[in-house]
């Protein structure tokens, strides 16, 4: 981050420098871009835990008596690919200055985080019935930025005007959506005595960031006023979680939130987990067979603080209308 700032004020400096011993031959003009985008990841990383699980596709085989895994594989990604529409408001001061600010709201493809298949889940001896978990967890990124950007336009010939710009990425409002959906098959022998659906809707919110981008691009004279313009953009931030909100919990399609307790529904995140948190691996509940569970179930859950990759490569199409 700190390279990129750097190579940023250098670049701001030689481009204002270049603007004081240039003749201006248009006058000061304000314009505004209307453009889409589609962007692809550049950069994978390994997802962070999900619900306690590594992102890991596993894969389980055997009975009751030799379930074992049989596969791993890790599970890696970024939420870089996606689509976003945006507004920007540009300021030219010479022929070869300018500024803008973009206002953009980005929606990420769906990406699964952490999977697995047929993995033994409990046995009662009472009743000989063995329960087997099937699961897959999806994250989706949604996020309004701004985006203010130095502009250095290159020159116009034949209708055309190549342009360079810079600037950095600060995230306005966003939420990491993970919607995890559990199948439990309960079998005695062969047969099938029940199944159970559990779907989750998990909303992870950010800590404030900031990220870089830099584009390469060129508009085209449509008319007097309007041209259509095509850009390049690499962008490269990454966010880590605050807070993790369960905001929908069903079980065969019937509202169970309810059931569920305050350190199951809510999670802060932190740098640093200690005696002093909310975590059953620092204080396990042992006044219960479970100690998976926490010792203040009406507090929020501790959990170490993870993050992901929203690096991308896209294409904005769009028009542009000069005052």
């Amino acid at each position: 981050m700190k390279k990129n700032l750097f190579l940023l004020g250098l670049l701001v400096c030689s481009m204002t420098a270049m603007a004081q011993t240039e003749t201006a031959n248009k006058p000061e003009s304000w314009y505004f871009k209307l453009g889409g985008s589609y962007f692809n990841q550049t950069a994978s990383t390994e997802f962070p835990e999900v619900g306690g699980q590594a992102p890991n596709r596993d894969v389980y085989a055997g009975t009751l008596t030799n379930n074992k895994l049989v596969s791993r594989e890790s599970i890696t990604g970024s939420f870089g690919q996606g689509f976003r529409s945006g507004i920007t408001a540009g300021y030219r001061f010479s022929t070869r200055i300018g500024v803008e600010l973009s206002a953009n709201y980005y929606i990420s493809n769906s990406k699964t985080m952490a999977e697995t298949t047929d993995r033994l889940y409990g046995y009662n001896p009472a009743t000989t019935v063995a329960t087997y978990i099937s699961f897959a967890a999806d994250g989706q990124i949604k996020a309004f930025d701004l985006a203010p950007a130095v502009v250095m336009f290159l020159g116009e010939a034949h209708g055309f005007e190549p342009y360079t710009k810079v600037g950095v990425i600060v995230p306005i409002h966003g939420t990491l959506d993970i919607k995890t959906n559990r199948e439990l098959v309960s079998y005695v022998g062969n047969n099938v005595v029940n199944t159970t659906n559990i779907y989750s809707k998990d909303v992870v919110k950010p800590n404030p960031t900031i990220g870089f981008m830099a584009s390469l691009g060129t508009s085209y004279k449509l008319g007097k006023h309007i041209s259509a313009f095509a850009e390049l953009e690499y962008r490269n931030f990454t966010v880590h979680g605050k807070t993790k909100e369960t905001t929908e919990y069903t079980v065969n399609g019937q509202d169970a939130l309810g059931t569920r307790t305050a350190s199951q529904i809510h999670t802060n995140y932190h740098k640093k987990l200690d005696v002093n948190s909310n975590n059953p691996l620092f204080n396990p509940d042992t006044t219960t067979a479970d100690t998976a569970d926490t010792t203040r179930p009406n507090d929020a859950m501790d959990e170490l603080s993870s993050y992901v990759g929203i690096s991308g490569l896209g294409l904005t199409l769009g028009l542009k209308y000069s005052l």
